[in-house]
């Protein structure tokens, strides 16, 4: 089959004009070495990492399609974990820029994510409402625990003890023992989401915020384990009587039988800290060291506190001891000073509030050495803004020390264009006009204009005009980027601006239902000698309807009008008589276009069908269901039926106005497309969405048939509906708190077929080899025997060897779930062959796992196949004493590990000790070389 019609395929070529995206959580990364310096925030699919000393990028962490919604930095400072809104979990290395581990567990957003103090381990909270703990360093899935009823909000890991703390939208805090994998202890003092929880004071207390403008402090207790007989008594406190105190630990195993939850940690409220926000708490946390603490709400205000150490606590109770003493003496009281306790508002003090200049999205601290906290906000206007705060002042107020802006607007864009050589691109929001250079993606000139809603570059591109929403045309010079002229051209907003094909003006349409012909004119202004360029109204046409879209034809003879009354009126340009009207959209047309050689007009509606018209008759030629939302913007490509089309429904679709079929969707918005605008050579498309980023489309050479388009689109669907299929279950296996960490998806089953093709062509090959075997005896010679082309391309392998170079390939994340979805036909030779690698000691640690999980999920089929007995004996035998020997090895490395780390330190010791007491000679020589100098002038 010949190829009937080609086309070009548009790729994605840049993400720009986009600081940070509100969705995720900043965090401070140490790059180089140096904290406290750059911060990496959420980037829609990507996440930026920025320099907020000198403003600039420094690192782009490429994602694939879906938008990040979670960032953890690990504790060693080389490692950025991020998640994503389908769930998956991808770890990046800050040093490459690569992600060398993914986790997919997860059905819906990742919402928390927290490494524990070794960054061993690794665990997220989702909107799915399951905790799963990830293993970083053997790069797969621990287990899943199930309990939350909504969303989780946060998660926490102890330090001291194996315990988790996740908080949830289900207005619970749940306290999970790590070492059983169960919830025993659940907090319901909530009657709220909990969106917030921090452990401060040595992790002695757990702070939780909610919905209202209280901040609740639980105080933790860790109830010391049964005591061993050998071990020594405690000094009994004076003036207790035996008696007592045998009654008193009566009394604790009473409560704890009473409250068995209560085993390993006792959590009882003590009180609240008031913040002055009213509304909920959207962000919670303290530094890494828990001495600073603070939260913010929906609004501009970010409340700092600061939280008392336990010698700090103990330094002001002895002083308010002293004072009431005092206070008691003066008194000539007889009776000895009551205890004193500090209020909490004593032991969590506010320290300031730090007022940003939008919204607050997320924050993240970072308290030097120095005692100066470092802040970083990302906020909701696109904008990161770092404070410094001197702690050690006596009223500690907040600096800013940098705002990163010039890199995107404040507001989302509403229109764009390209200049004639294809160079500059204009992007237009609520508050400015910017213009960027489209190979190096640099703001060139950023204006002050008021609500754009449409412009266009002057032919010479010296210029821009913007119409705005209420009513002006404003003109801008881009050499000095200055506002040279506005005008009041409408009563009502300029909803669209048209350039005349013979360039000498333009025509504007609006919401006072005129449309209105302007010309460019050169003018004298008294200040200056030049003359300067304007614009002068020449005609205008009356409406019934607000005006919502105008475009000349390119022979310039007719003039089209969207009206909102869901028709198109076509006019002759010269009389303004009225020639066709275009009716059959259900909902206004928002856009439309006509095409280079006039003989088609295509209207794109709210209605989300497209329409293409021909311009002779005002026929319809085709009425197309474009987008899953209004069509926000349409337009052709130069010297071509091609056309874009722009979406609610975040997508940008090509089509083609001849053949009226859909040729590509290019993906990568994630929310609504306001607008876009093709080059005028047609090779770049640039698009501006409401989740404020800019997108550039590149033309490529890459030819694009649709039939195998419409091929990777079946396959994109299948394997969506894959992962969406019910997960394999366990035989013998019910639902309970914990889980498999993994999710079936289409890696795993690929990953599951592999295994299989290997073990088939294991079998082949040992039945030709049987064969062959046979051949040669009959033969009473050597035959040579054919080796199979897969095995060869591997080294000329032997078959079981290449079904272990199969296995050592899969994942280790996916492992588990591609055993799974394993049929049992394929364990024996499995299990074989397992008995056949451990003996060898070839991957023990790695085919162990293996072999645990597939006893596990077999376990009835392989305990009652008898031919199996012999191969799961000989299993045993082998396993047992390869592991013990890699245990030997482990525990050999180790030990000489610590005695080299003891010796270092030794010899650290010693160096320190024999320069100090250099240091000590030399100022000793120095003393008494100045001790002569001066007797020597005496």
């Amino acid at each position: 089959m010949g190829l009937t019609r080609q086309y070009l395929r548009y790729g994605p070529a840049a993400l720009f004009g986009l600081v940070g995206s509100a969705r995720g959580n900043a965090a401070f990364v140490a790059l180089r070495g140096e904290r406290g310096r750059c911060v990496a925030v959420p980037a829609c699919e990507h996440v930026f990492v920025w320099d907020t000393r000198k403003g600039e990028k420094v690192l782009i962490l490429k994602g694939l399609k879906q938008e990040v919604s979670c960032l953890c930095p690990s504790p060693d400072g080389l490692h950025l974990a991020v998640g994503y809104e389908d769930g998956s979990i991808r770890v990046f290395s800050l040093l490459s820029g690569e992600a060398n581990i993914t986790f997919n567990g997860h059905k819906a957003a990742v919402t928390a994510l927290q490494y524990d103090h070794l960054g061993g381990r690794l665990v997220s909270g989702s909107k799915d409402t399951d905790v799963i703990v990830w293993d970083v360093i053997n790069e797969s899935g621990l287990y899943r625990l199930r309990g939350h009823k909504d969303a989780v909000t946060q998660v926490l890991f102890l330090k001291e003890k194996n315990l988790l703390v996740t908080s949830g939208k289900d207005t619970l805090v749940k306290w999970w023992d790590l070492d059983t994998q169960h919830c025993f202890k659940t907090l319901v003092g909530h009657r709220t989401e909990v969106w917030g929880m921090a452990l401060v004071s040595e992790e002695k207390r757990l702070i939780t915020g909610s919905a209202d403008s209280e901040l609740r402090v639980w105080d933790i207790t860790y109830i010391q384990e049964v005591k061993d007989p050998d071990e020594p008594e405690s000094k009994k406190s004076k003036g207790s009587s035996p008696r007592a105190e045998e009654d008193a630990e009566d009394d604790e195993t009473l409560e704890l039988d009473e409250h068995p939850e209560e085993r390993l940690v006792k959590c009882s409220k003590v009180g609240s800290i008031m913040r002055e926000g009213r509304d909920r708490i959207v962000t919670l946390a303290t530094d890494q060291t828990g001495k600073i603490l603070a939260c913010h709400g929906t609004d501009a205000v970010l409340e700092v506190f600061s939280v008392l150490s336990e010698e700090e606590v103990q330094k002001k109770v002895e002083k308010k001891m002293k004072k009431a003493k005092k206070k008691a003496k003066q008194n000539s009281e007889e009776e000895p000073a009551r205890s004193v306790e500090l209020s909490l508002q004593e032991e969590i003090r506010r320290v300031t509030n730090i007022r940003a200049s939008s919204k607050i999205k997320s924050f993240d601290l970072i308290l030097s050495p120095k005692g100066e906290l470092k802040i970083v906000l990302l906020l909701q206007n696109n904008i990161i803004e770092s404070y410094n705060l001197n702690l050690s002042a006596q009223v500690p107020q907040a600096v800013r020390v940098s705002k990163i802006t010039i890199g995107g607007h404040r507001s989302d864009v509403r229109t764009l264009a390209f200049s004639s050589d294809n160079i500059a691109i204009l992007s237009a929001a609520a508050e400015s006009v910017k213009i960027w250079n489209r190979s190096t993606l640099q703001c060139i000139r950023t204006m002050d204009c008021e609500y754009a809603l449409c412009s266009l570059f002057v032919p010479g591109d010296r210029q821009v005009i913007i119409g705005t929403k209420t009513g002006k045309l404003q003109l801008y010079d881009l050499a000095s980027g200055s506002l040279v002229e506005t005008l009041n051209a409408h009563d009502g907003a300029v909803w669209s601006i048209a350039l005349s094909p013979d360039q000498r003006g333009f025509v504007t349409g609006g919401a006072d239902k005129c449309v209105k012909f302007w010309e460019f004119e050169f003018v004298k202004d008294e200040s200056s000698v030049q003359k300067r360029l304007s614009m002068k109204h020449v005609r205008i046409l009356q409406l019934d309807e607000d005006v919502l879209c105008v475009r000349y034809s390119p022979n310039h003879k007719l003039l089209a009008v969207s009206l909102l009354d869901c028709t198109v009126k076509i006019f002759f340009v010269d009389t303004l008589k009225f020639f066709l009207s275009l009716y059959g959209h259900k909902l206004p047309v928002l856009c439309m276009d006509i095409s280079y050689d006039g003989t088609l007009i295509a209207t794109g509606s709210a209605d989300r069908n497209v329409k293409i018209w021909g311009l002779d008759f005002g026929d319809c030629h085709r009425s197309l269901f474009a987008h899953d939302d209004s069509v926000m913007y349409l337009q052709f490509v130069a010297k071509s039926h091609l056309f874009f089309t722009a979406g609610k429904d975040s997508k940008i679709k090509q089509w083609d106005a001849d053949k009226f079929e859909h040729i590509q969707t290019l993906e990568g918005h994630h929310q609504e497309v306001w607008c876009l605008a093709l080059s005028p050579n047609g090779d770049y498309v640039v698009s501006a969405s409401h989740d404020k980023s800019l997108r550039l489309w590149e033309r490529t050479r890459e030819p694009l048939v649709l039939e195998e388009e419409r091929e990777m689109q079946r396959e994109a669907e299948y394997e969506e509906s894959v992962a969406k299929e019910e997960q394999p279950v366990v035989a013998g296996e019910t639902q309970g708190e914990t889980g498999l960490a993994g999710k079936k998806t289409i890696e795993t089953i690929k990953a599951a077929e592999r295994i299989m093709e290997a073990i088939e062509l294991y079998r082949e090959e040992m039945a030709k080899l049987k064969e062959h075997k046979a051949i040669c005896k009959a033969a009473g010679k050597e035959i040579p025997f054919p080796v199979n082309p897969i095995l060869r391309a591997y080294g000329n392998i032997t078959p079981s060897a290449y079904v272990l170079e199969v296995f050592k390939k899969v994942k280790s994340s996916e492992l588990e779930e591609s055993l799974l979805v394993l049929p049992f036909s394929y364990v024996p030779d499995l299990l074989r062959l397992f008995n056949e690698y451990i003996h060898l000691g070839s991957e023990v640690e790695l085919l162990c796992r293996a072999l645990l999980f597939l006893l596990k999920i077999h376990f009835g089929q392989i305990t009652s196949n008898h031919m199996l007995v012999t191969v799961i004996e000989n299993l045993k035998k082998t396993t047992i004493s390869r592991v013990s020997e890699a245990r030997d090895v482990l525990g050999f490395n180790m030990a000489g590990l610590q005695y080299l780390k003891r010796e270092i330190e030794a010899k650290d010791e010693v160096t320190f000790f024999a320069d100090a007491t250099d240091r000590f000679e030399e100022k000793k020589r120095k003393r008494k070389k100045k001790e002569k100098m001066v007797l020597a002038v005496l």
